[in-house]
């Protein structure tokens, strides 16, 4: 990815995280992170990430709040930001975390008792355990 989308992902993400917290009214939004943006090459398009907290029905609301505020929130980075077009806003839940929640506790389901043994540990081939 260029340098100059990468500057501008953060960028985009600093201020639309400022403006969420502090110029949006709407309720629904108050728990809302965002976490990373990705905008596409030809700037036209940013995929804003963000996590979202509470019941399901709390995040579909505050999805719903944030795709309603996106024309707001796209002219107030036109505002402050010294960019020639302001690429269109899309927010997408950021998953992340809850994957990677759910793998550790896949792992933890198939982990040996003892935890696992690492390839230096000298194994007593009768019992299975690692010598003293």
């Amino acid at each position: 990815m260029p340098r100059r989308i990468e500057r501008l992902n953060e960028q985009l993400k600093r201020e639309l995280a400022v403006l969420i917290r502090t110029d949006l009214r709407d309720p629904r939004v108050a728990g809302v992170t965002v976490t990373a943006v990705r905008t596409t090459p030809d700037l036209n398009l940013a995929r804003v990430l963000v996590r979202l907290s509470g019941s399901e029905a709390d995040k579909a609301a505050a999805m719903d709040g944030l795709d309603r505020a996106a024309p707001f929130l796209r002219r107030a980075l036109g505002r402050d930001l010294r960019i020639r077009r302001v690429p269109e806003l899309q927010f997408h839940e950021d998953v992340a975390q809850e994957r990677a929640a759910r793998i550790e506790e896949l792992l933890s389901e198939v982990r040996p008792e003892g935890g696992w043994v690492d390839d230096d540990d000298e194994v007593d081939d009768a019992s299975g355990e690692p010598e003293a």
